[in-house]
């Protein structure tokens, strides 16, 4: 799909610095111990692309994709980890 696949156990966050949803998922995800590689779709106009094909055409952020391939938009923090423990 793209070079932005997800290690296992590490998901993938699309981002903008603007994004609250983003920050607020950050924050919660950091205090879960969850660690996760950032990709800011404004700085990559690639990861843009990749975003708006898991959402319909859509750049909503936060988008995680996840080792398996699939992905969330907007999750909370309990999705992610759920998503995670699934895939171990």
């Amino acid at each position: 799909m793209s070079s932005y696949e997800a290690t296992p156990g590490k998901p993938t966050m699309f981002t903008t610095s603007w994004c609250g949803y983003c920050a607020r998922l950050k924050g919660q995800l950091k205090r879960s111990g969850i660690e996760w590689d950032e990709v800011d779709i404004e700085s990559h106009p690639d990861a843009a692309d990749v975003v708006a094909a898991v959402n319909g055409g859509n750049q909503t952020v936060p988008t995680l994709l996840f080792s398996d391939g699939s992905s969330m938009t907007n999750p909370s923090a309990s999705q992610v980890e759920r998503k995670l423990a699934e895939l171990r």
